[in-house]
């Protein structure tokens, strides 16, 4: 079977091409996750005319098993659990806590590097088009989605070039709109 995309900048133009109803509205703000989803979200936003930001996520891993997600973080200090993983493997509250205050500690460091004094985007009232490279388990892109809740955009659409169909489906309670 032949690849969907050649690289990401490939997967980016063919996201914008679905997303053109959004194209050069003064209320659009692509939002990219860092840091795969920076060069999709560059080309959705070149093809939307629209600004282009980053919205900061760290995964919580799973302690001997970073790569395993048992929830994520985001700016706000907005945090998201993945109930499956901590009830399966019964992670206690203060395991979470300690990897959560360990990657709260790197979004910082992350914010003051990718932003330096500029303050992040105001987001209210805003249609906010939150761009990754893909979902698995949609803990990032789920504590991001939460976190921009509680700034309140008019709508907040979740963009991925590539995605588990489930994963996608259950973010269409969470969202206004899955592409």
């Amino acid at each position: 079977m032949a690849p969907r995309f050649r690289d990401r900048t490939d997967a980016g133009r063919q996201l914008a091409a679905k997303l053109m109803d959004y194209a050069n509205r003064p209320d659009v703000l692509v939002l990219a996750l860092p840091r795969g989803g920076v060069p999709v979200a560059f080309e959705v936003a070149k093809a939307l005319n629209a600004p282009l930001d980053v919205f900061l996520v760290r995964k919580l891993g799973v302690p001997g098993h970073e790569e395993l997600a048992m929830g994520a973080i985001a700016t706000g200090g907005v945090i998201v659990r993945n109930s499956e993983v901590v009830d399966m493997l019964r992670i206690p509250d203060r395991v979470i806590h300690q990897v959560a205050a360990a990657e709260q500690r790197e979004l910082e460091r992350r914010e003051r590097l990718y932003r330096g004094d500029r303050p992040p985007p105001d987001v209210r009232g805003k249609t906010v088009i939150l761009v990754d490279d893909g979902l698995a388990t949609g803990a990032t892109m789920r504590a991001a989605a939460n976190a921009l809740r509680e700034q309140h955009p008019a709508r907040i659409v979740v963009t991925v070039p590539t995605a588990a169909p489930e994963t996608c489906d259950e973010f269409r309670d969470e969202v206004d709109d899955v592409v």
